[in-house]
């Protein structure tokens, strides 16, 4: 354990500070643009670090992304129900077939509207509607 810390105190004290000396870094920002490569080359490790330690230090603060809410599927419709019931008898139908929301993002809930399409597409999910279908005898 005493050799690491005496290795990582070498480093800090002596290595650290020779390496920054050597680094082609100009007093003024139009130094920067007269850089050759092999100069910026030997900057890029540098440069990489303290952008690191800039997005480490920035990160805290940058806006979080939504999480889509997986767990929840009804996110709107009859919340104030403690159960969300629709029942349609099939004799009562007057078209060939129907067509009937099972993503619960359809305006017109309990008839698909084809809101799933944009549900899928935002979280991968594969739901589709229910078609009920006249029997023609």
């Amino acid at each position: 354990m005493m050799m690491m810390l005496e290795s990582i105190s070498r480093i800090i004290k002596v290595q650290l500070p020779a390496y920054l000396k050597r680094l082609p870094i100009p007093e003024t920002l139009t130094g920067f643009a007269k850089l050759t490569v092999s100069e910026w080359l030997r900057l890029l490790p540098l440069l990489g670090i303290l952008a690191l330690l800039g997005y480490i230090t920035i990160r805290p603060f940058l806006p979080k992304k939504k999480k889509q809410k997986d767990s929840l599927i009804n996110l709107k419709i009859q919340k104030e129900n403690p159960k969300v019931v629709n029942e349609i008898d099939i004799e009562d139908l007057n078209s060939p077939s129907a067509c009937y929301c099972r993503c619960w993002r359809s305006k017109t809930f309990p008839v698909c509207d084809k809101s799933h399409i944009k549900h899928n597409e935002l979280t991968g999910d594969n739901v589709g509607p229910l078609i009920l279908k006249k029997k023609v005898l």
